[in-house]
């Protein structure tokens, strides 16, 4: 192998030169050999550099690291190992670097989930998991977290946590230091442990113990406010969203209800698969609602005419109605089928896709824009009612939530009494 490589390295040489080499040969043997030698070390040392090079960009893929990156990288872990107060593994190292690269995109919403961390979300979108029994809001500037709702007979209800407390700490982890989902997940775990949360009521401090059970989270609930008007709320827009709200308007259906006000209030979002099979059953056929990538590639999502309803709408919303509950929100207005009635909402009109990866973890991110029927984005601004409210309470010191003594609700009911009227 090396005769032939030095055959070529001399091929390629002027024929004077190779003649040269070729006398050289004749009179001077040991100073040929000599130089053959190093020729062949030469050869060897520049096939090593030549490995060396290969491995490196075998390493380094044809991605965006440079050998530079990749030793900075390394350096960066030396220092870690060297000076950092707690020893920090590999795995956690690299669980970082994910997490870092996708936090390069500047949006919230974009993240990396560890095989733990997309297993649990998995769970969280099925609608059941171990947790607590309540649901929490987190205010868009202040970044407070807030109970929107205790479930009755839930750990959260039987260790004494109720609807507007303000959920300071859990386990030591300040919900105000990180985004509502991550916040949630340390309230989720496995069946059986507990957690230590510290919440504010009236201005003191209380500290709890909470023991995680299996918690099943209906997203609707339901009920006849009168004779005639149905109330239909959704939390959120998950797997099974669908069948429930199915079953909820046919059950309002068949005790008279002729006028319906759904409550959208501190619904998050959800899944937009979910949103748009229950516009599905409340719309006539067009498009409910439409993406657009970076490339301008559209998708539209619609609805046909197998089924409708054809009675009064009013939809209840506030400034935590956000991401599917805005898409359910703006095709509602945009087809003039109902009155919005609270105050402004969340604006998240970006839609996420979830690619889970071969090792078990996952990335979120943002793909493409969303628009509601009319071409409106309603990113980072929201949706502005037709009848602004502030939402007030005829209970100052309620036991348990009645939708008869909320106003916007009351406000809701009124609308529709008009409608029914005309």
């Amino acid at each position: 192998m090396l005769e032939e490589n030095q055959k070529e390295i001399q091929n390629q040489l002027p024929e004077t030169e190779q003649d040269s080499v070729k006398k050289e040969k004749k009179k001077h043997p040991f100073r040929n050999g000599f130089l053959s030698g190093v020729a062949v070390c030469l050869v060897i040392a520049l096939m090593v550099v030549i490995v060396k090079e290969t491995m490196l960009h075998s390493t380094v893929g044809s991605g965006f690291m440079t050998r530079h990156g990749v030793e900075k990288v390394n350096l960066l872990s030396d220092v870690i190992d060297q000076y950092y107060y707690k020893d920090i593994t590999d795995e956690e190292k690299m669980e970082g670097i994910y997490k870092g690269l996708m936090s390069s995109t500047n949006d919230k919403y974009t993240d990396y989930y560890s095989p733990k961390e997309f297993k649990d979300l998995m769970v969280t979108m099925e609608g059941d998991y171990g947790g607590i029994g309540a649901t929490l809001s987190q205010d868009k500037a202040t970044k407070e977290v807030s109970v929107v709702e205790v479930y009755e007979g839930s750990p959260a209800a039987r260790a004494g946590l109720e609807r507007g407390d303000i959920v300071i700490s859990v386990d030591g982890h300040l919900g105000t230091d990180e985004s509502l989902d991550d916040f949630v997940q340390r309230i989720r775990g496995e069946e059986g442990t507990s957690i230590e949360m510290v919440y504010k009521r009236d201005d003191q401090e209380h500290t709890i113990e909470i023991t995680r059970e299996e918690v099943i989270v209906p997203s609707v609930s339901h009920r006849m406010l009168d004779d005639k008007i149905g109330y239909i709320r959704i939390s959120s827009f998950v797997n099974g969203t669908q069948k429930d709200f199915e079953d909820a308007l046919a059950d309002l259906q068949s005790q008279g209800m002729q006028g319906i006000v759904f409550d959208m209030r501190d619904n998050g979002g959800g899944m937009v698969d979910s949103v748009v099979a229950i516009l599905d059953d409340i719309l006539p056929a067009g498009t409910v609602v439409y993406t657009m990538d970076k490339s301008g590639k559209r998708e539209d999502y619609t609805s046909d005419d197998a089924k409708k309803i054809d009675i009064p709408v009013t939809v209840l919303v506030n400034e935590n109605t956000a991401s599917a509950a805005e898409i359910f929100t703006g095709a509602i207005r945009d087809f003039n089928y109902g009155t919005i009635i609270g105050t402004n909402t969340f604006g998240k009109g970006i839609v996420q896709s979830t690619v889970p990866l071969s090792d078990g973890s996952a990335v979120k991110i943002t793909v493409a824009t969303y628009y509601t029927p009319s071409g409106e984005c309603i990113h980072e601004k929201g949706i502005k009612p037709d009848i602004e409210l502030e939402f007030s309470y005829a209970d100052e010191n309620p036991t348990e939530y009645d939708e008869l003594k909320d106003n916007q609700v009351q406000k809701a009911m009124e609308v529709l009494g008009e409608k029914l009227a005309d």
